[in-house]
């Protein structure tokens, strides 16, 4: 559920800001926000649904499936293929993501 909702969660903030880019940089019209807006609560929540105590650590370990998400969206919807950096950065930050979300705590 977790790894689900980390996803959701990236696909909705990516698209929500995607919007907020379109009005402010391609010159979409305004009525783009209102998805955009829509998308960025559904995120909010998203977040809401991660199995942590805390918050702060919830939302650092989303930091690299964030990375991942977006890099994907650059390939898929923007037609930009990642390169070999962007896919090592990617890496890198995911198994950060894992190491912050699933390390040993102390009780």
């Amino acid at each position: 559920m977790t790894a689900l909702a980390y996803i959701l969660a990236a696909l909705a903030e990516i698209a929500g800001c995607f919007a907020f880019w379109a009005w402010l940089r391609m010159d979409r019209s305004p009525f783009w926000l209102v998805p955009g807006m829509a998308s960025l609560a559904l995120f909010a929540w998203l977040l809401t649904l991660i199995d942590s105590d805390h918050a702060g650590r919830a939302y650092a370990a989303y930091g690299g499936v964030y990375i991942v998400s977006a890099l994907a969206w650059l390939w898929a919807v923007e037609g930009a293929r990642p390169d070999r950096w962007d896919l090592i950065g990617g890496a890198v930050c995911l198994g950060g993501a894992a190491i912050i979300l699933f390390g040993p705590r102390a009780a």
